[in-house]
């Protein structure tokens, strides 16, 4: 009997960490869609409002990874490897974490997001968190692993994407932006999104380390 039929057969039937990561990837989720608002909406009044938005969902995610790690020091018996729970709930809150901090730098520094790479850059964290809730919703019971691994391969594609409009949009930084100031204000907005495409191909590295020891 290998061993990983031997942790089938003690795997807890409570399935509360499926569940937990599964409310993560929905949340963060819900926070990409929305930083997609903020960088369309050219009203300062009105993406202070959504990002207040964002900061509320960033503490609920915060609430979810807090209840992993408490069950993760609660029950003796996982269903994957502790130190993998520990590092996916971490991933995943960075992703959040970033998501919120470009959000909150934008109007912080009372940037206009009406930019060709700050809104592709959104757009391809949200993306990058769609697939992410795919391969999460796939670890309940792994079934359907072409489709976690084809969500994982679009992740690194999207991060891929994301280092190429990074390095396009400081490229036209430069050369169109003669204030020294927004120089430095959007290209600390870009960094920060950039981070989050990063972030979601760190959770991704993790999901297909699990698939590799339990599928």
């Amino acid at each position: 009997m290998g061993l990983n039929t031997i942790g089938r057969i003690f795997m807890p039937k409570n399935k509360i960490f499926y569940e937990l990561f599964e409310q993560v990837a929905d949340t963060v989720c819900e926070m990409a869609d929305m930083l997609k608002k903020v960088v369309a909406e050219p009203d300062h009044d009105k993406r202070a409002a959504l990002i207040k938005q964002i900061e509320d969902l960033e503490h609920k995610n915060d609430d979810h990874t807090h209840k992993i790690f408490t069950e993760l020091g609660r029950n003796f018996i996982t269903p994957f490897d502790r130190e993998d729970i520990h590092y996916l709930a971490t991933a995943l809150d960075d992703i959040a974490d970033y998501i919120y901090s470009s959000s909150k730098k934008i109007n912080f520094y009372h940037i206009n997001p009406n930019d060709s790479g700050i809104q592709k850059m959104a757009e391809l964290i949200f993306q990058g968190c769609n697939e992410i809730k795919k391969a999460v919703y796939g670890l309940r019971d792994m079934k359907d692993l072409r489709k976690m691994t084809e969500a994982l391969v679009k992740v690194n594609s999207i991060e891929n994407q994301a280092d190429d409009v990074f390095d396009m949009s400081i490229e036209m930084l430069f050369q169109k932006e003669n204030d020294a100031k927004e120089v430095i204000k959007k290209r600390e907005i870009y960094q920060v999104l950039e981070i989050a495409t990063d972030k979601c191909e760190d959770a991704a590295n993790v999901i297909e380390s699990i698939i590799i020891k339990y599928a």
